[in-house]
């Protein structure tokens, strides 16, 4: 299935890849960013996700910075542009100020299988400008390893 529309990221050129060796497989990852988004990432109780082309989902992270004197809750809006199964999935990832700045960037995850895990590369691009990005680029390191742990506990 083709996506409805694909965003045009020509005016917005800020982003970045990062790319891991990850311990969990494929499938497993493949799973954890379709699936069960909430038991890594998401805030428990707030994802609507159904793993389709062209299906739109939500969820939201809950974190304090230095700068917050509470936790802020941090909503997360998107819609699914390519899924092959345990190999490569492309979504939109909006956020709010602080974030995407309402931008519609461009999440591309590609898995590939390796006789000891996964080399995971993920491109996250369409920011509106550098520093948007190197919050992003930045927080993607942490949430991979985070990814990875998860995963190899819930084995």
């Amino acid at each position: 299935m083709e996506p409805i529309t694909v965003p045009d990221l020509s005016a917005r050129p800020h982003g970045f890849k990062v790319e891991r060796l990850m311990e969990a497989r494929a499938d497993v990852l493949y799973q954890a960013w379709t699936e069960t988004f909430d038991e890594w990432f998401a805030a428990p109780g707030t994802l609507i996700m159904k793993a389709e082309v062209n299906s739109v989902f939500f969820f939201e992270t809950v974190f304090k910075t230095e700068e917050d004197s509470v936790e802020q809750r941090h909503p997360h809006y998107g819609r699914f542009l390519r899924l092959i199964p345990d190999r490569l999935i492309e979504f939109t990832w909006i956020t709010g100020a602080g974030g995407t700045e309402g931008a519609e960037t461009v999440v591309t995850i590609e898995l590939e299988p390796k006789e000891n895990g996964t080399y995971l590369r993920l491109t996250h691009k369409g920011f509106p400008h550098e520093k948007a990005k190197s919050r992003h680029d930045s927080a993607w390191e942490m949430i991979l390893e985070h990814l990875d742990l998860k995963m190899m506990e819930d084995k």
